[in-house]
């Protein structure tokens, strides 16, 4: 049987309750099982990445309840929220967030070093990821001196060097050229295929919706369609 790893339940985040209210949100009900490849799409405003950052713990819905693994996350103090984060989620932000006093190793690194990944492993994964992204002559480079292009492989790799079971990318190809895009994607794909990891992805980018084995799209911030068909089965080659 699938199992249901992420169940946004009736979720709506309103701005001005008290006075006009306006949905950003309105009403979601998403569930992802394990293993899915799904990208959430719909026009600028319609919502996808209030949801994605709601999902991810980042706001908290108005109304509703978020499940991840059985977790209501909704109901964590802020403490536990950060924890359960660390342990479980990687996300991808639009705007990068990379730490512009540390080189791009350093940023890959920096989530390991708080899971109290050792030396030797942080390494490892590092060397492999960067090679698979096309930057390992960039590892010692701060941010500023990388492309906007590169520096969203960097904030790729950070997301994806946890291990993490779940990968929140918000526009993670946006600022990538064909090769670049592909290749990032291949290796989504082969993390997805070989270690079961679920991404939803909140994207404009055709590439990334061709890709996808699932498409959900959103419009004034609701559900208008879903592929609906949920495949386990992962893509070969």
């Amino acid at each position: 049987m699938p199992k249901t790893v992420i169940d946004a339940h009736t979720i709506s985040k309103v701005y001005n309750p008290d006075t006009i209210p306006v949905y950003a949100v309105n009403n979601v009900h998403l569930h992802l099982e394990e293993g899915e490849f799904t990208a959430l799409v719909g026009p600028s405003g319609s919502g996808k990445t209030t949801v994605l950052n709601m999902i991810g713990g980042l706001d908290k819905p108005t109304e509703g309840n978020i499940y991840i693994n059985e977790v209501d996350i909704t109901k964590l103090s802020q403490s536990e929220l950060i924890n359960f984060r660390l342990h479980n989620i990687g996300f991808v932000f639009q705007s990068f967030n990379l730490i512009p006093v540390l080189k791009a190793k350093e940023n890959a690194e920096f989530i390991m070093l708080l899971q109290g990944v050792k030396k030797k492993e942080r390494e490892a994964r590092l060397q492999q990821l960067f090679k698979e992204i096309g930057l390992e002559d960039k590892m010692d480079v701060r941010p500023a001196q990388l492309s906007g292009g590169q520096q969203q492989r960097v904030a790729v790799a950070r997301a994806l060097a946890t291990r993490p079971r779940f990968i929140l990318a918000d526009e993670p190809t946006a600022n990538l050229d064909s090769v670049a895009a592909s290749k990032l994607l291949d290796l989504m794909e082969k993390l997805n295929r070989e270690e079961y990891m679920t991404f939803l992805f909140s994207t404009h980018d055709q590439r990334v919706i061709d890709r996808a084995r699932r498409v959900i799209t959103l419009v004034d911030g609701r559900i208008a369609s879903d592929t609906a068909a949920v495949s386990t089965e992962f893509p070969h080659g």
